[in-house]
């Protein structure tokens, strides 16, 4: 029998900058695959009710080891894009509260995240594009001008962060590459080994692995979507999806593929992790909607994460396309 535990509204809500200590843990879900298809009950875990226990699962000093990474010297700061109506989130807060589902499902996987082997990074871009192409994850540091954004994250889960990333607009790898004109969609493939890799331990069945993810080429080539190789002044530590992540900010986090290794431009829409599991509970759009609520909990509002206790965390009404629809409400008219 499976117990279903369905949130209070009080342990709901996000949509600001959050403290880098909150953001680094990344799916609160347990999974449930029913038989051996795909039927699947991804159920909250109760870590969000409970607050940051900072410094507790692991040494604060290993914690700090995973988020001192080089800085990046040359950036600029996008005027547009400068702050947001929350604060950023503290470094280690942010560092330590995430969704990483290839290290496990809970949101404590900083530490599990650090086996993540990056070094000689390749990123391909292949499919429907004129100049297919393979990139070293430093030349894409070099060829394209690096920015700070300051973004709203919401997850589908109801709480919420503000982070300040570090990366280039997705546009600019397109205007690289230049896609066909049969590109209608785009794919991102994360990284995938199974002795590392190894994803939550309590699902039955088969996972679809490796984690995809997609967008329409309208929505990669929009101004908001953002390639992150940086956060707080460095480069991005593993738990947030190094060297290399999608930022998507007016859709759901799950949208934001993490440690990516390829690009493909394709025809018809590309199959994802979390629809594939669960199209019910997750859409391949997954653009945040107050209006819609999830099949358990409503969406209407959010938990802005901090460093204090669980039942502290601020409620706040969640935005239409996050607060972004200035940006991408053409997009869907």
């Amino acid at each position: 029998m499976t117990l279903i535990r369905i949130p209070e509204s009080w342990e709901i809500s996000e949509n600001q900058i959050t403290s880098p200590k909150l953001y680094y843990n990344r799916r609160s879900f347990i999974k449930t695959l029913i038989g051996a298809g795909i039927g699947a009950s991804l159920l909250p875990l109760t870590g969000c009710q409970s607050g940051l226990n900072l410094g507790k699962s692991a040494s604060e000093a290993a914690l700090e080891k995973s988020l001192n990474q080089p800085e990046i010297e040359s950036f600029t700061k996008n005027p547009n894009f400068a702050k947001v109506d929350r604060p950023i989130a503290d470094q280690k807060v942010a560092g330590q509260y995430n969704n990483f589902y290839e290290f496990g499902g809970t949101k404590k996987i900083w530490l599990d995240a650090q086996k993540l082997p990056t070094e000689n990074w390749k990123v391909e871009v292949a499919g429907l594009v004129k100049n297919p192409r393979t990139y070293d994850i430093d030349e894409l540091k070099q060829k394209f001008p690096l920015e700070e954004r300051v973004y709203r994250f919401r997850c589908v889960e109801a709480w919420s962060m503000v982070l300040p990333w570090i990366g280039f607009p997705m546009k600019a790898l397109l205007q690289d590459v230049e896609p066909t004109s049969k590109a209608k969609y785009v794919r991102f493939t994360s990284f995938y080994d199974p002795e590392i890799t190894k994803g939550p331990g309590f699902h039955i069945g088969s996972l679809p692995w490796p984690y995809t993810e997609g967008l329409k080429i309208e929505e990669m080539a929009n101004d908001l979507a953002f390639f992150a190789v940086g956060i707080y002044g460095h480069d991005l530590p593993k738990q947030h999806g190094a060297p290399l992540r999608m930022v998507t900010p007016w859709k759901y986090g799950f949208k934001g593929a993490k440690s990516i290794v390829k690009i493909e431009f394709v025809e018809d829409q590309p199959a994802t992790y979390w629809n594939t599991l669960d199209s019910n509970e997750y859409k391949f759009e997954a653009n945040v909607n107050p209006s819609v609520p999830h099949p358990r909990w409503s969406q209407a509002t959010e938990k802005f994460i901090s460093t204090g206790p669980g039942l502290s965390w601020e409620i706040k009404e969640t935005l239409p396309y996050n607060g972004y629809g200035e940006y991408v409400g053409n997009l869907y008219a």
